[in-house]
């Protein structure tokens, strides 16, 4: 090719591309912005629980003593965690033998905190005081058999627990419930969004956007046990009720005229 139709190629080309640009961006400017459909929407889902944590505590003092005594302190607080141990010990067997696996068992750290109380008439302790430890181990039995629970109960009442806090409810595959309320959320926007485009004589378009406004809150139910129920848990009905889970989203449509 000589030098002549070589320059006179470029020249054809670089008109051809000059032509094209302006062309490009009068199309980009004449484009507007498609009309958008957002939506919210939140759901509710109550889900039954199947798993249960039993709450307890055992405990023991210490005589209460003057302040400023503290030849047998050490001793007495010696004392005291060895029978706390041992009433532990036999916690924990009592439970096994009701068919409780140990892994489902779990005690807590030992815990010692003083306690003040008032001292007998014509005491010599200073102001009336006196002073004591106690020494306080919890305890949680896991139970994935919720008919189970009177008989649990029945086992820590012989234990002789100084204290029963509560039942906590839970469910055992908690993921597919916050999914199931999360993909519950969804629908209920889409079904929003269609009813809304009805009724202003639209078509939806693509989804252009998903976000959630409220990701889904799980809270694992807690019952708390009156003196009755502990004075006579086999007799008591603990009904778990129902634990529930919400979720919520935005969600945008592009409108189709």
């Amino acid at each position: 090719m000589s030098s002549k139709s070589s320059l006179r190629l470029r020249y054809l080309l670089l008109g051809g591309l000059l032509a094209v640009i302006p062309l490009t961006g009068t199309t980009a400017q004449a484009e507007e912005p498609r009309a958008r459909l957002d939506v919210q929407a939140e759901a509710q889902l109550d889900v039954v629980p199947d798993r249960a944590t039993l709450n307890a505590r055992l405990w023991e003092r210490t005589p209460a003593v003057a302040r400023h005594d503290d030849d047998t302190g050490a001793d007495a607080l010696r004392q005291a965690r060895d029978r706390l141990e041992e009433r532990a010990s036999a916690l924990i067997r009592t439970l096994e033998e009701a068919g409780v696996e140990r892994d489902d068992i779990s005690a807590g750290s030992l815990s010692v905190q003083p306690e003040y109380v008032p001292a007998p008439r014509q005491s010599d302790s200073d102001n009336g005081t006196l002073m004591r430890t106690r020494l306080d181990r919890p305890f949680q039995v896991h139970v994935d058999d919720l008919d189970r629970l009177p008989q649990l109960l029945d086992a820590l009442t012989a234990a002789g627990v100084n204290a029963m806090d509560g039942i906590s409810y839970d469910l055992a595959d908690r993921d597919a419930a916050l999914d199931e309320a999360l993909v519950k959320a969804l629908e209920k926007a889409r079904h929003k969004a269609e009813l809304m485009a009805r009724a202003m004589s639209v078509s939806l378009g693509a989804v252009a956007s998903i976000s959630e406004t409220r990701p889904p809150i799980y809270m694992p139910r807690m019952m708390a046990m009156s003196a009755d129920a502990r004075e006579s848990a086999g007799q008591a009905d603990y009904r778990p009720g129902t634990i529930v889970i919400e979720a919520g989203v935005s969600v945008s449509w592009e409108i189709e005229n």
